[in-house]
């Protein structure tokens, strides 16, 4: 009797145990499945985007301020800051809800116009199952991405279009241009949709259309570079050149000041490229030390070229190499290795320095800062390299599967012609509006200044202010 009671007890033990375990099991399996905010991740979103904000304000302002001729100088300030405080605000009103929520493949909709719904409490996906940042904060990182890109296509016409026609140009190019290329690349449900083959091909067909297509861009490749690159080439083209181009120098009043405005882009690509991440993890490191390399190698190869070709290395040149540098790691960090991003570094460098000299000549064309030159030509050799760098037989990651939880096999022919979809889309569709937008702002208030005021300079007339005084 005893012997059986002590079993009895026995039995009772263990199914408590069993119970006890498998209610422990099930709290860890929902806590895995959890969606958590890491105040970790969230602090350094906070910081990444602040970096990005130094970038336009005022790392790109003093970059594309001391290329410019005396005259001109608070001309470009002036165009980048406003440009960079009226996306902002276009973001939040619809920009936001048509690039990032679901609708088509080529345009989100309307839902969170007005960041309708969005609350302190409002979570955005990363890139891994199950964690999440803050939807506010990624607002805000991604509105800087939306305020860089258009003020880069100004160095493409510096110097000789109105003001209003700039401030119009960027409303109509942001709205159907940039929105919609990032749609296409960068929207999707986040990975936890990803649950099996079923799920993962139901998630997917929300996704933007190159997405779809399996194009890399981590950080702005295509969304940025290579779409404002060819907006500015069109704009350069059909505003014409500055008068005096090729007969009069036209050279920089101030290197120093685009050196320090180089210097600040680099230091605020930091947030741009591992920002991108949008968690601070060993990735994060990968493409901190990714940015780095690239750029210190396209700086490197950029003055060699101009030294050889031209017989002397300048500041200008080294500056110029290294945001070459940062176009070109920008699609590709999150997926090369370090040595990848030093021969995309050193590719880049060379082949821009010779876009914006030979190039640039043959064609006769006056890209005044070079916009189309660095940013356009370094965003297509970025964009198109992603596909060769990612590879791990050369030291890449190589591209996740959701479903299965680890790395795909991956096929560089198949990788490179998803990244020839994400360029050869992103140059018709950049091509197409800049066209449309310039034409109908020409005819409604006409794109250049007087020849005139072209020749006194846009500060004084535009702005009625000077940026230095004797």
């Amino acid at each position: 009797m005893k012997k059986s009671y002590s079993g009895f007890l026995g039995m009772i033990g263990l199914l408590l145990l069993i119970g006890f375990s498998s209610a422990v099991s099930a709290e860890e399996v929902t806590a895995a499945i959890t969606p958590t905010v890491n105040k970790g991740d969230t602090a350094w979103m906070i910081v990444a985007t602040v970096l990005v904000i130094l970038m336009v304000i005022p790392g790109l302002a003093l970059f594309y301020g001391g290329m410019v001729r005396a005259k001109n100088m608070l001309s470009v300030l002036m165009q980048v800051f406003i440009i960079f405080s009226m996306m902002a605000i276009l973001w939040a009103i619809y920009g936001y809800s048509v690039a990032f929520t679901e609708g088509n493949a080529f345009f989100g909709g309307f839902s969170k116009m007005f960041l309708l719904g969005i609350t302190p409490d409002s979570m955005a996906a990363t890139f891994s199952k199950g964690v999440y940042i803050p939807e506010y904060i990624y607002v805000a990182f991604q509105l800087t991405f939306a305020a860089i890109t258009p003020a880069l296509i100004v160095g493409a016409f510096a110097e000789r279009v109105k003001f209003s026609a700039v401030l119009l140009f960027m409303f109509i190019w942001f709205t159907f241009s940039y929105l919609p290329m990032a749609h296409m690349v960068w929207y999707w449900t986040g990975p936890d949709a990803y649950t099996d083959a079923k799920a993962a091909e139901a998630a997917g067909a929300t996704a933007g259309f190159l997405f779809q297509k399996g194009a890399l861009d981590f950080a702005g490749g295509t969304v940025v570079h290579i779409n404002a690159g060819i907006a500015g080439l069109v704009g350069c083209l059909m505003i014409g050149k500055r008068i005096g181009f090729k007969k009069e120098s036209l050279a920089p009043h101030s290197v120093t000041m685009t050196m320090i405005g180089a210097s600040l882009l680099w230091v605020g690509w930091f947030g741009f490229n591992v920002g991108s991440n949008l968690e601070a993890n060993g990735l994060s490191g990968l493409v901190f030390i990714n940015t780095l390399l690239a750029s210190a190698a396209a700086t490197l190869s950029w003055m060699c070229a101009e030294w050889v070709m031209r017989g002397k290395p300048s500041m200008l040149g080294g500056a110029s190499g290294a945001v070459a540098g940062l176009v070109a790691i920008t699609p590709a960090c999150g997926w090369a290795g370090p040595m990848g991003a030093i021969a995309l570094g050193l590719v880049v460098g060379a082949v821009c320095f010779w876009s914006v000299t030979g190039l640039k000549a043959k064609l006769g064309y006056d890209d005044s800062l070079d916009a189309f030159g660095v940013h356009g030509v370094g965003g297509i050799i970025g964009a198109i390299g992603t596909g060769v760098v990612a590879s791990p037989s050369l030291g890449g990651t190589g591209v996740w599967d959701y479903v299965a939880n680890g790395v795909a096999e991956f096929s560089m022919a198949t990788q490179v012609t998803s990244q020839l979809w994400g360029v050869g889309v992103c140059i018709v569709w950049s091509t197409t509006v800049s066209y449309i937008a310039f034409k109908l702002i020409d005819v409604l208030i006409g794109l250049r200044v007087a020849e005139e005021v072209e020749r006194e300079g846009l500060d004084i007339c535009e702005h009625g202010e000077s940026a230095y005084h004797n």
